[in-house]
């Protein structure tokens, strides 16, 4: 008998019936290394290149995932249980977000001038090398090119460690750009363990760190990049708040508030977790919340009629169901729901919970699951105090007819991001980050693009003049 050592893998696992799809073998410090030294080498060509050169790979980018979006969503449907119509949706919003900041680089790249009182002065944005991308599994397209998009056109290079439990689909990104015409090196995958992060950050030619993951994962990457002195950005967890006022739409209140709870599974950072309702319409929200979980289909993510598929791993299940036990343990009901589903796969009831106090451990916890919890309110002040009682603050909604109310009680919520009247969403214009423990740095819009880039003053004077 041979002694044969198994080469350490990571699995692309089928969450719908826990078959194993493929593996791809772990890079060796030296492979990961070697990367990286050509990512360097690549920007420093890469950053030469002109606006419009750059613009014209991410324009071909959008025709790309567009042009192969059903095969995309396919594919992240099969690696983490993402309802098909939601998947192709992200690899559509994916597609914007290239257009746009092809569409706009130019303008937000372009030196901004100064005032002074003689001389010149402007501001000149310069990239700054190579940027490790830390990413997460739960929108498996949009999390990479959120971050890509932005940076590389700015003229960075990027290596990305993309979510163990996705390989296909970091792959996959990294052969469209191959395949639009970014040059060699400038955006390449790393398959590395989540242990192996830290040691990649402290190469000297990564440059800065972008992550979007929990809590404890942030924490350990900010403190190894602060000790270099690098820049990061960190999208941690939510535990949003949802409000809904005295004057709400009862029925549209509690389509949006499921709607946006049970999207890709309930694994979503920004989903409407909390929901705070005014005592005079507790009852009759509760009512109608039980009606709509009542429609809610679970099954294949690749069926069409199905809204409900399983969460991305048995574990995350496992773990969103210690969570719900350990609740109704220190007294929370479960409404509806609360057990997992008697059928291969990690599957999960939608669940319904009430009853929460600050004496649970549950009011204070982010659930990444289709969980929803509600909460009845007396006063504004009871809903804000509910609201600002974790140390969460990615996004939030409140939700009322009155919409100038409305804006004053989001203003008074402590979070990155408030919508009146719609679920805490996307958009390539829109910049989206969080406050507390959900993270700083912002991703989309021209503020996004600028996190990563030098802004450099340059100003033209003369001996004699008075500065």
């Amino acid at each position: 008998m041979s002694n044969t050592t198994k080469t350490p893998s990571i699995k692309s696992i089928n969450p719908f019936n826990n078959e194993v799809v493929k593996e791809f073998e772990l890079m060796s410090p030296e492979k990961v290394a070697s990367i990286i030294d050509k990512a360097d080498q690549a920007f420093k060509s890469w950053k030469n290149t002109s606006i419009e050169e750059r613009a014209t790979i991410m324009h071909k980018m959008a025709s790309l995932m567009r042009e192969k979006k059903e095969d995309l969503g396919k594919l992240a449907t099969l690696e983490m249980g993402k309802v098909l119509a939601q998947a192709i949706g992200e690899v559509k919003i994916c597609a914007a977000i290239f257009d746009y900041y092809a569409d706009n680089a130019a303008e937000f790249l372009a030196d901004k001038p100064l005032e002074v009182p003689h001389g010149e002065a402007f501001l000149s944005y310069e990239p700054i090398g190579v940027i490790l991308s830390v990413q997460p599994w739960n929108f498996p397209f949009y999390q990479m090119t959120r971050s890509a998009a932005a940076h590389i056109t700015a003229g960075n290079a990027m290596v990305l460690k993309h979510s163990s439990n996705v390989p296909q689909c970091a792959q996959m990104m990294e052969d469209l750009f191959k395949e639009a015409g970014l040059p060699d090196g400038v955006y390449t995958n790393l398959f590395v363990a989540g242990k192996d992060i830290e040691p990649i950050v402290e190469d000297p030619k990564i440059k800065a760190v972008t992550l979007t993951g929990s809590e404890p994962a942030g924490a350990s990457i900010a403190t190894a990049a602060a000790k270099l002195v690098k820049k990061s950005t960190l999208e941690l967890g939510g535990s949003d708040a949802f409000i809904v006022l005295e004057d709400a739409d009862v029925q549209l209140a509690v389509k949006t508030a499921v709607q946006g709870r049970m999207a890709n599974g309930g694994q979503v950072c920004t989903s409407p977790k909390r929901i705070i309702v005014a005592s005079g319409i507790y009852e009759e929200f509760l009512a109608k919340t039980k009606e709509a979980f009542a429609q809610i289909k679970v099954g294949n993510p690749m069926d069409s009629d199905t809204t409900l598929g399983p969460l991305s791993t048995e574990k995350a299940a496992e773990d969103v169901l210690a969570q719900i036990q350990k609740a109704a343990e220190q007294g929370a009901t479960i409404e509806l729901g609360g057990k997992r589903i008697d059928r291969v796969g990690a599957f999960l009831e939608p669940t319904l919970i009430t009853d929460i106090t600050p004496k649970m451990d549950l009011y204070f916890e982010e659930v990444f699951g289709p969980v929803m919890m509600v909460y009845k309110y007396e006063t504004i002040e009871e809903a804000l105090e509910i609201a600002n009682a974790t140390e969460f603050g990615l996004g939030g909604t409140v939700f009322g007819t009155d919409t100038k109310k409305a804006v004053e009680v989001a203003r008074k919520i402590d979070s990155g991001m408030i919508y009146i009247n719609h679920a805490t969403s996307v958009a390539p214009q829109l910049p989206f980050g969080g406050t507390k423990k959900s993270g700083y740095g912002r991703e989309q819009a021209i503020e996004g693009l600028l996190e990563f880039v030098n802004i450099k003053l340059i100003r033209t004077t003369s001996p004699d003049q008075p500065f």
